[in-house]
């Protein structure tokens, strides 16, 4: 872990200031501000008005700072200069030769599409400090006989740390002493809590639901596997794709090109051809203009907004124009389970009762002692009774009996509810020959009811698959996309579900470190491959994947670490968000191909003298509006 974020992890969270509210926003309400200018400009210089100049030259230096800033620093830091630069270039060059509006609407549009990267990039580092909040700050130290509460950065290995029911456990360990369950849906991601007893290791940033445990620390809080997940996202965030290191390298080469285009213009038509040294200076500054990428940055911007407006109309939030990209390339796309592909919430499968008794009544009698729990399986199977107009009854008598089950009487009548060992292993395995074991080999969770006659019914559970998911997976399918589910859940269960929901691969028991290197080998196999999943647990492999796509109704960190987000949750929106960057790659690809044909028309138009500066920024801006008009087909 970084010193930075070790560091962040100490500090309390604090409400932002009002600077820092509107920070991220400076460099695009600098853009538009500029943009204000060059309008008011163009319309004093239509009144010949000698306030046009000075407005101009604040739109330059509003607009185009933030730019011009970056060019500079990073000249100076790779000594080498850059498409910024050039533009700053160009939009001079504009204003030496009289065209002030020319080179001011240069800066506005590069001035605009930074604004909106900026943005974007200060907006996907918020899902760290949305981890952090689930990091406890202290825990409650065994000193002998003494509790005291420390700070969770003095924890050693070896330390006795007591946790509490509700407390969020603060450090890996294993139990020593106690039994309880807990919600490790944080780290795996499964629907049902874990029973936890002796020697069992426990998981930062997990919470303890049930009973008292004392919890012996076996890993340094810096390296806990919640830590891990920080720092997979942080490492897999600050890779850069091919696209950009493509662009990178790119750039230099541009920009020396038509800078000593542009220097040679300057000196060898004089010497060479007996041009005048003003028609000499003029046809370069020409060329510094026609030359300038205004056109293709019109040429991928509009496009991508208009993309991104469509999707935001059908559901669908993309982040960012590379990720549009990227979307069209995808051959396989992984799904986490739980939340994804099903509900994410238990519900009663199958009931399976005793010979002789009232299958209503056993589930009733159920209900009525469950309804004093709030462990997820109780809850869904009150629930299940409720919805079918049971009225429930109050118990005499309670017990909740940790790690196992409970025990209650109703009716003067003994009854226990929970697992195969609570009610007896032998009697529960041989129950209406083997039914638990089958319905377990479905991937089913399965409760035990039993009275003083034995085993009175067994309840099968299991977090079902959404209605929506088959349909979602066909259209996949029909695009040649391999699927993929990566659960924490077991094999059994992992197994049942992936049959049911028509996945093609699934891997099982897949903690968040494991589903990082699944990515990987994806990414080997397929080259590009997407990652599905709403959970704290998936931000890792969704920071890893080429494109992360998060459920809109997921934890925030998924939502923030995803490049694109179902507000509705809806998963056949994958198959159409596929189908909108497939036709603005298209539309892209038309642009680039049609402004770089009028740029080199314009450039040999120019040498040959054929071309004036008004039919050059004619030509120049007119390919501009072109493009743009096309991207436009985008909004439909």
């Amino acid at each position: 872990m970084s010193s930075n974020a070790k560091a962040f992890s100490m500090k309390q969270p604090s409400s932002p200031s009002f600077l820092e509210k509107i920070k991220p926003h400076a460099e695009l309400a600098a853009a538009l501000f500029s943009g204000v200018l060059i309008l008011s400009g163009w319309l004093l210089q239509k009144q010949n008005s000698e306030l046009a100049i000075p407005l101009f030259i604040l739109a330059f230096v509003i607009g185009g700072y933030a730019k011009a800033k970056e060019g500079i620093e990073e000249t100076i830091e790779n000594k080498e200069l850059n498409v910024e630069m050039l533009m700053v270039f160009a939009a001079i060059g504009s204003a030496i030769i009289g065209y002030w509006t020319e080179g001011a609407i240069l800066i506005f549009i590069f001035a605009v599409s930074g604004a909106l990267e900026t943005y974007t990039m200060n907006k996907s580092q918020k899902e760290i400090s949305s981890l952090m909040d689930l990091q406890p700050e202290e825990a409650t130290l065994l000193d002998g006989d003494e509790e005291r509460r420390v700070n969770v950065s003095e924890l050693s290995i070896g330390d006795k740390i007591l946790v509490k029911p509700g407390e969020r456990i603060p450090s890996d360990g294993s139990i020593i002493k106690g039994q309880t369950t807990i919600d490790e849906a944080a780290i795996t991601g499964e629907s049902f809590p874990v029973s936890k007893s002796l020697k069992e290791d426990v998981f930062a940033g997990t919470v303890n639901i049930t009973g008292s445990v004392v919890v012996e620390i076996t890993k340094a809080s810096d390296e806990t596997l919640f830590q891990k997940i920080i720092q997979l996202v942080q490492s897999a965030q600050s890779e850069k794709s091919p696209s950009q290191l493509f662009i990178e390298r790119f750039e230099g080469t541009y920009v020396k090109i038509v800078l000593l285009a542009v220097l040679l213009m300057m000196f060898v038509p004089h010497l060479v051809l007996d041009w005048s040294w003003k028609e000499t200076f003029y046809r370069a500054m020409i060329l510094l203009v026609v030359a300038s990428p205004c056109a293709l940055v019109a040429s991928i911007m509009p496009a991508t907004l208009s993309a991104i407006s469509n999707g935001a109309r059908h559901g669908i939030l993309f982040k960012g124009g590379a990720h549009l990209e990227n979307l069209s390339n995808l051959k396989a796309i992984a799904f986490d389970k739980t939340g994804t592909l099903t509900k994410g919430k238990p519900e009663v499968t199958d009931v399976v009762v005793r010979d002789g008794l009232n299958a209503d009544e056993v589930l009733e009698t159920a209900a009525s002692i469950e309804s004093h729990s709030n462990h997820p399986l109780a809850q869904a199977i009150v629930n299940h009774v409720k919805d079918g107009g049971a009225v429930l009854k109050q118990p005499e008598s309670i017990e909740d009996v940790s790690g196992w089950g409970v025990k209650a009487v109703l009716n003067g009548k003994e009854w226990k509810i929970g697992k195969a060992e609570f009610v007896g292993k032998e009697e529960a395995d041989a129950f209406s020959e083997g039914a638990a074991a089958k319905l377990a080999n479905e991937g089913k969770t399965i409760v035990y009811v039993a009275n003083a006659d034995g085993i009175a019914a067994i309840l099968a559970l299991k977090d079902t698959v959404r209605d929506i998911t088959l349909k979602a997976l066909d259209l996949l399918k029909k695009q040649d996309i391999y699927t993929i589910m990566l659960t924490g859940d077991s094999e059994a269960t992992a197994k049942a579900i992936a049959a049911e929901a028509h996945v093609d691969q699934y891997v099982a028991e897949c903690l968040p470190d494991m589903k990082v290197d699944e990515l990987k080998k994806l990414k080997n196999r397929f080259a590009s491959v997407a990652m599905v999943g709403d959970g704290i647990n998936d931000a890792p492999a969704l920071a890893t994947a080429n494109v992360g796509i998060a459920m809109g109704e997921g934890t925030d960190v998924a939502l923030e670490t995803a490049d694109v987000v179902l507000m509705k949750n809806d998963l056949t929106r994958i198959a159409e968000a596929i189908s909108i960057s497939k036709r603005m790659n298209r539309i892209v690809k038309q642009n680039v191909i049609f402004s770089i044909s009028v740029i080199m028309l314009l450039i040999a138009s120019n040498f040959l003298q054929f071309l004036d500066l008004p039919f050059g920024v004619i030509g120049h801006e007119g390919s501009t509006i072109l493009v743009i008009l096309n991207s436009l087909r985008l909004l439909r």
